[in-house]
């Protein structure tokens, strides 16, 4: 994720483009979210999806919600990298016996 936030900051640098602030970071991955939750009910819950909305891809809204991410953590000089390492290894240690095999 790190050549990610790279790449990003880079971008952003080169166009002279500010990050948005915090709180409109964090509407537009709720927005970004609310996409993907609208994609996954579609294909998998009881709603169908209308002859007039458009065709969205399950990859494009992930990496939507990536990049909205991306761009709070280079806002807020967070590493990527460093928190979802810190997930998974809580994950894994907290969850380890939890589910049966």
């Amino acid at each position: 994720m790190k050549k990610c936030q790279e790449e990003l900051d880079r971008w952003f640098k080169e166009k002279k483009w500010p990050y948005w602030a915090p709180l409109a970071i964090l509407a537009r991955l709720f927005e970004e979210c609310g996409e993907f939750a609208r994609l996954v009910n579609h294909l998998y819950g009881e709603k169908p999806k209308k002859d007039s909305e458009k065709e969205q891809d399950m990859e494009e809204e992930m990496g939507d919600i990536m990049y909205t991410l991306l761009c709070f953590a280079n806002a807020n000089n967070l590493d990527m990298d460093r928190a979802i390492r810190k997930s998974m290894d809580k994950v894994m240690k907290r969850d380890k016996d939890r589910f049966p095999k």
